[in-house]
């Protein structure tokens, strides 16, 4: 077993050695959290409205609302000591005081689709801050920028920015119900990627609550900071409040397709050629490969969103993956904000309104990264193919790199991987019997997926993306080893940039307040 998975499967273990001056010496009272907030300027008022203990009949709903993993609504998963919905500023820095004060983890939540749970379950006696009330986003056509609270969720930004310019967009990911919070902070990407980079590329500012329960923007945060929380995940610096983004252009006509082939159906020779073109083809064109295993068969299905026309999209498209025969039949044309929906699976009748709905699916799941940076020769893929047959349960999406992403530096935002690799990877298995024969399996079949390929990956270190946090590839118990704990999955996340953040941490957060089992450690004395 390799020494990644082995620490995962410690993970449970570890936590529980967590020094006691970061845990209070016996669960606190609920009722004493609420005093606390009164004493923190909470009105009896505010603290009805905001505050959800076990003794709340709808603490559960409000629990499970934004958790989308079954694999952490079990009766063994453990619960927080109460969960704060803030509505303004200020009932964020009265939690984080009391959380303080009672040596309380604090674990934020800006949208729950965290595919491993970290933002809402904990070993740890810790509580939820759920910003999902935090969802204002006011839109500024005319300076193309927009401010957006941390609790707004990728489709309503989709929506308000649409709602006053038809011409501009922000790029982000296609699911709608991800909360923008989180997807900013951890580098997100969307179909954007090639034409206008990442999220973070694309941000000018920001509001954050800091340890000590200062509200503070670029300026008074300072570059470092702001270097940090844009790529490097909010949560271990701080609570994010807001976003100030800057809006990109989109022609008026986006045009997107989805052609589905089989191994039959000279499915090989497409992926093979897709890695030969994807990072030098024009940035206006981004395509997904989503590869699944069938019925004795790898299924092999483009997506993908061009910013332009059907005219133009198949010249493009004939002579850079030719094997696919692209047709103008394969094209559906419409605006951005239709091609949002399409990407989120709404019929073609669908109006942009949908994209406000909070509610998504909720399935046992679990997801892995990889970067590919040497195209997979066709032996290496059919090797892939006869593995993911065996497995049948887990499959791949390669999304395309190049274009906008081999411009900025490795060291530009904490997201370091950009110029170099030809696509990203995220492994993705879900499955609905419950029960751990179930999870066993299927947690065994994405390791085992993702062990197999890495002769065929990024080394030295292996790449991994922080927006799909993964704890198979190393936890911290948050103590004096931290930073060597934290250096095995950071190195992966952050690379060269893994350093830096461990210097801004300690200046801005010396105890650790803002901890999590996949936080920036901060320099004990002794260390490196």
């Amino acid at each position: 077993m390799k020494t990644e998975y082995l620490h995962s499967s410690l993970f449970l273990v570890s936590l529980l050695l967590i020094p006691l001056s970061y845990v209070s010496s016996a669960p606190p009272d609920p009722n004493a959290f609420l005093q606390c907030l009164a004493r923190n300027n909470v009105s009896d008022e505010d603290t009805k409205a905001i505050v959800f203990s076990p003794h709340n009949p709808m603490f559960t709903s409000v629990l499970n609302s934004l958790a989308k993993n079954l694999r952490f609504q079990t009766p063994e998963t453990p619960k927080p000591v109460v969960i704060v919905t803030p509505k303004i500023d200020s009932h964020v820095q009265s939690t984080i005081a009391c959380a303080k004060e009672m040596k309380i983890q604090l674990k934020t939540r800006s949208g729950g689709h965290d595919y491993d749970g970290r933002s809402y379950t904990s070993n740890e006696t810790f509580l939820i801050l759920d910003m999902f009330n935090m969802k204002r986003i006011d839109v500024f056509p005319e300076t193309e920028t927009a401010v957006v609270e941390a609790g707004a969720t990728l489709g309503e930004v989709y929506y308000n920015i649409w709602n006053k310019s038809k011409i501009h967009a922000f790029p982000a990911g296609v699911c709608p119900t991800v909360g923008a919070g989180g997807h900013i902070s951890c580098g997100g990407y969307g179909t954007l990627i090639r034409k206008y980079g990442l999220t973070v590329d694309n941000v000018i500012d920001a509001r954050i609550v800091n340890v000590n329960g200062e509200i503070l923007d670029r300026k008074g945060m300072g570059e470092d900071l702001f270097w940090a929380i844009r790529g490097g995940g909010g949560g271990s610096f701080g609570v994010i409040l807001s976003y100030t983004i800057h809006l990109v252009k989109v022609p008026e006509v986006v045009t997107t397709f989805k052609i589905m082939k089989t191994l039959e159906e000279n499915g090989t020779d497409i992926v093979y050629q897709y890695q030969l073109a994807v990072d030098k083809m024009d940035p206006d064109l981004f395509i997904r490969l989503l590869l699944q295993p069938g019925d004795k068969t790898v299924k092999v299905t483009l997506l993908g969103e061009f910013l332009g026309d059907c005219n133009r999209l198949v010249g493009i498209m004939n002579q850079e993956i030719p094997q696919v025969g692209f047709k103008n039949t394969d094209c559906m044309q419409s605006t951005w904000i239709k091609s949002k929906l399409w990407w989120a699976n709404f019929d073609n009748n669908t109006a942009p309104e949908a994209l406000l709905v909070r509610n998504s699916s909720v399935t046992y799941g679990k997801r892995k990264s990889d970067y590919v940076q040497t195209p997979i020769p066709k032996e290496g893929l059919e090797a892939i193919w006869k593995k993911m047959l065996q497995l049948g349960t887990v499959g791949f999406v390669f999304n395309s790199y190049g274009g906008k992403m081999n411009e900025p530096a490795a060291t530009d935002t904490p997201m370091p991987h950009r110029a170099g690799n030809l696509y990203k990877i995220q492994y993705s298995t879900s499955w609905s019997e419950p029960g751990p024969d179930a999870d066993n399996k299927y947690m065994s079949n994405i390791r085992s997926l993702h062990e197999f390929m890495t002769p065929y990956v990024s080394q030295h270190p292996r790449g991994a993306f922080l927006c799909y946090r993964d704890l198979d590839i190393g936890t911290t118990d948050n103590g004096i080893k931290s930073f060597d704990q934290g250096m095995i999955y950071g190195m992966q996340y952050f690379g060269p940039n893994f350093d830096r953040l461990v210097k801004i941490k300690t200046a801005v957060d010396p105890e650790n307040f803002f901890r999590n089992e996949q936080s920036i450690p901060v320099h004990h004395q002794g260390t490196n």
